[in-house]
């Protein structure tokens, strides 16, 4: 449902894990706002991540749920940040029914200051629909030193879409607020002449402070209200792993039985740990025996330690 904005006694106290898709009708530009509290914190406490690292978590895992807000597909949608440098890995997803995680690691000495990206790092969006069974993914360099600037240049570089992104994390919050222009019926730019670089202004006004505080329907008149901005149903968003016994239990049998008995027969034990939740899944003899269905590789007569 979209509605024109308004004041409204809801804004008072805005739930705060949340996606909301808009438009800024006069200008032609669409639009998504996400921020998230409880989901951001849960998924944070998952890892012992210092605070300049945690920002950037925070920021990779907005932007994650602002780019669902750009397609329909069923499945999943990944950011990822790999480099040589001490920034090893940013890790970022959403699903389509807003389930969200995420995972950073770094090499050498916590992180004190704030991080800017290796120009030498590569960033990819990873779209998974299980629908259709297909996998897209593209691929950039990193420019431009943070986070926002390099997925700006990833969506001019490899959709041609010009697009205008802020991120912020901070106390427990995190966020973000993307613009996309719209082009005419026919491809022939956008409705309204100006209206993207109007709306670009406007954007820059944007503080973090207000992106990770404000409710979305006093955010947005306050930075668009001549643009006619209309806003639409929220999304609810939270942290969820998808981590289960069956996916381990399916690694294992593509690792194959003789990669399990000498793991049991090195550890005693098989032991797997997921680095998104913490959840661990341990498989002793017998349950590996149920896994691979009870079948003994060992020749007619042989002991199998």
């Amino acid at each position: 449902m979209t509605e024109p904005l308004r004041h409204d006694a809801r804004a008072l106290n805005p739930p705060n894990d949340v996606l909301h898709r808009f438009q800024l009708e006069r200008a032609g530009v669409r639009g998504a706002f996400v921020r998230l509290e409880r989901g951001w914190q849960d998924l944070r406490s998952n890892g012992d991540y210092p605070p300049a690292l945690g920002e950037l978590l925070g920021q990779a895992v907005a932007a994650s749920a602002l780019f669902t807000s750009t397609i329909k597909f069923d499945g999943r949608l990944s950011v990822q940040l790999q480099g040589q440098g001490p920034l090893r890995l940013l890790f970022a997803e959403c699903t389509h029914d807003g389930s969200v995680r995420g995972i950073a690691r770094w090499s050498g000495a916590p992180p004190v200051a704030p991080i800017r990206l290796d120009p030498e790092a590569r960033l990819a969006i990873t779209i998974e629909n299980r629908v259709t069974d297909t996998r897209y993914q593209g691929l950039v360099p990193v420019e431009g030193g943070d986070l926002a600037h390099a997925f700006e240049n990833y969506f001019e570089r490899s959709e041609q879409l010009p697009s205008r992104i802020v991120l912020a994390e901070a106390h427990g919050r995190c966020g973000g607020l993307l613009l996309q222009q719209v082009a005419r019926e026919g491809g022939k730019g956008a409705a309204d002449d100006d209206g993207w670089n109007r709306a670009g202004h406007l954007l820059a006004t944007l503080t973090p402070r207000e992106l990770l505080e404000l409710a979305p329907e006093v955010l947005l008149l306050r930075l668009f209200h001549d643009e006619d901005v209309r806003l639409q149903s929220a999304q609810p968003l939270a942290f969820a792993c998808t981590c289960s016994r069956e996916r381990v239990e399916a690694m294992l049998r593509s690792l194959g039985r003789g990669e399990a008995d000498a793991t049991l027969a090195e550890q005693g034990s098989i032991e797997v740990h997921c680095e998104f939740c913490n959840r661990r899944y341990v498989f002793d003899d017998n349950d590996v025996n149920d896994v691979f269905g009870a079948t003994d590789p060992s020749p007619p007569g042989a002991t199998r330690h």
